[in-house]
């Protein structure tokens, strides 16, 4: 018997030993292309390739044990723009030493680079053409930019266009914008935000006892025309991309901390949405408009969360102590309301990497969750859920935020974990899992020493959400709709759904409710949201990796999160590692040392104690 043949077109993946896989769908041949297939690329043909790359090629699909394996691959296009690596000598000529994520074999340099340098590159063919040379400052954060295909330097004609649009726009048409200066405003951020997008207003109780809460997002469309350089350049990286110590704004510095960020006591452009909350935490009216507003003070989490934890109003102007009461008065109704749907609590305290002025790990943090978080997620979410609503109810197109129920097998998945740490899940066996089901499991692990695990367990489990033009429901959120609205300033998805209102807010009717254009982009969106987290959760790794290496032989506990083929995975200390080559039971605690750590890969592996405990 002979394997058959098929042509497969799809996208290359490499691995670090040499190897990768291509994956995608059957090329269209009478038969069903919508059957994903990945099939390994031996290494001398994945030479000529890089990850990312499209090609088509012929697949072979062995009758013996199933194994898909790709040969002739043409390449059809390359979307990888830049590659980084070190520049090393070969057979008298120097060659780009490619990332191996990237590509499994060294590349012809051309341009001006010192052997042992690092340098920033682009692909032309089976070449590298040299950019510029890497700082070692530089060389590791845009290295690891460069391996997601993550945009780097802002080009300099965007941030000429960004100073041209603050100047020929800093003047505010304020006879087509409600005026809500004189309402008392605030912002609620980190202290070290700087691309402030979001802020808060409220009105005293109604005689009926609903509270009127404005959420205030900075109008962006005003300053970034659609399909100009800006605007294209920030379509590309789709967000901002936040890694310990270095952030990579979705737009340039001058608009995303300076004329678009919502700053104290300057006038700004918004889009403002009042809701209208009555006491059970119903929201019972919408009401969007273009806006002015003039934010009456800079407040941080801790302040606020010091203030209506503890009543310490130190850090806490007089002018908006009435409006915070309002707007925790606000936030409890809907946390009330949400609890009653069910669907997941997000307010789970992150562990983070804190890193020193030069970038270098110093210690694992958490942040707490506190009444501040809780009341600016709250509003925010209800913001994002009545945005949402409020383009459905018009026949309106949007990219909606949509989170699909677990399937059985997960559901399956996660009670069997639950049970290996002794608590009851009961999920029903014949029926889909329903977020109110999901919070009462969720209600009996929150305070104890499993919800940690649980929280892991859930995460990847649960899936990710991802964005698309059908209006669908969110699982997690449990809500009936919800999309992005709140955060323009970094991510494009906000964005396009600020140029829907403005367009229907200034009179258009003929806007289409399916767009094609509206679902290539979010396709393109999911992509790059996708990139970005991946890059973030890589560097905490590496980072976590380097704290870890100092701590090699030591001796701590370790909790078992989850299996792997290569052994356990255990959380120490707020990280994660790998126990290699045992299978031990979800929950289980046990004394391990650190044996190794691989600071460029960021893996810890742990091992059973070598000696005694003294």
């Amino acid at each position: 018997m002979t394997a058959t043949p098929e042509r497969l077109r799809g996208r290359v993946s490499v691995h670090p030993r040499g190897f990768g896989f291509v994956t995608g769908t059957s090329v269209p041949d009478g038969r069903s292309g919508d059957e994903v297939t990945v099939a390994f690329i031996p290494p001398p043909d994945l030479q000529p390739f890089l990850a990312d790359d499209e090609v088509e090629c012929i697949v072979t699909r062995s009758p013996v044990d199933g194994r898909v394996t790709a040969s002739r691959l043409v390449l059809q296009a390359r979307r990888r723009r830049l590659l980084v690596g070190a520049v090393v000598k070969r057979r008298g000529a120097t060659a780009l030493a490619v990332d191996r994520l990237v590509g499994n074999t060294d590349r012809p340099l051309q341009g001006d680079a010192p052997v042992g340098a690092v340098v920033l590159a682009r692909p032309e063919g089976e070449r590298a053409v040299v950019i510029r040379t890497l700082s070692a400052s530089e060389a590791e954060v845009v290295g690891l930019l460069a391996r997601h295909d993550l945009a780097l330097e802002t080009a300099p004609e965007v941030e000429t266009a960004a100073v041209a649009v603050v100047d020929a726009r800093h003047s505010l048409d304020s006879a087509r914008r409600r005026d809500l200066r004189d309402l008392v405003t605030v912002t609620i951020d980190g202290r070290e935000t700087r691309d402030i997008d979001d802020a808060l207003s409220a009105f005293p109780p109604d005689a009926d006892g609903a509270l009127r809460v404005v959420v205030s997002i900075a109008d962006v469309a005003e300053y970034v025309p659609e399909g100009e350089a800006l605007d294209l350049d920030a379509r590309s990286r789709g967000t901002s991309v936040y890694l310990p110590g270095h952030v990579l704004p979705m737009l340039p510095r001058a608009l995303s901390e300076d004329a678009l960020s919502l700053r104290e006591g300057v006038d700004r452009a918004v889009l403002a949405v009042e809701l209208r909350i009555d006491a059970e935490g119903a929201v019972r009216a919408v009401d969007v408009d273009e806006a002015i507003i003039r934010s009456t003070a800079r407040l941080t989490y801790e302040a606020v969360a010091s203030f209506l934890e503890r009543g310490d109003a130190s850090a806490v102007p007089p002018a908006t102590q009435a409006t915070l009461r309002i707007l925790r008065a606000a936030a409890a109704r809907l946390s009330q309301a949400r609890a009653e749907r069910g669907g997941r609590d997000v307010d789970q305290d992150e562990v983070f990497v804190r890193v020193d002025a030069a970038g270098a790990p110093v210690a694992l943090e958490s942040r707490p969750d506190d009444a501040a978080h809780r009341m600016v997620e709250r509003l925010m979410v209800a913001a994002n859920e009545a945005v949402a609503r409020f383009l459905v109810e018009r026949g309106l197109p949007g990219l909606y935020r949509v989170h699909e129920p677990p399937t059985a097998e997960r559901s399956r998945a996660l009670a069997a974990a639950a049970e290996a740490l002794g608590i009851v899940a009961g999920f029903p066996a014949d029926a889909p899992l329903s977020p109110r089901a999901l919070a009462a499991f969720e209600r009996q692990i929150t305070g104890t020493p499993a919800a940690a695990l649980m929280e892991n367990a859930m995460r990847r489990l649960l899936g990710p959400a991802r964005y698309q033009t059908e209006p669908s429901p969110h699982f997690g959120l449990a809500a009936p709709l919800y999309l992005h609205f709140t955060s323009p300033i970094r991510r494009y998805a906000d964005l396009a759904v600020h140029r829907v209102l403005k367009a229907y807010l200034r009179g258009r009717r003929d806007l289409a409710r399916r767009d094609p254009a509206l679902q290539s982009l979010a396709e393109h969106l999911n992509d790059r949201m996708h990139r970005a987290s991946r890059a973030e959760a890589e560097r905490e790794r590496v980072l976590v990796a380097r704290l870890f290496a100092q701590r090699v032989d030591e001796r701590v506990r370790a909790v078992v999160v989850g299996q792997k083929p290569q052994g356990a995975l255990v959380q120490v200390d707020g990280a994660l590692a790998l126990l290699p080559g045992e299978t031990l039971a979800l929950g289980t605690s046990l004394d391990v040392e650190i044996d190794r750590v691989d600071t460029d890969l960021g893996r810890i592996d742990v091992r059973r104690p070598r000696r005694a405990t003294p």
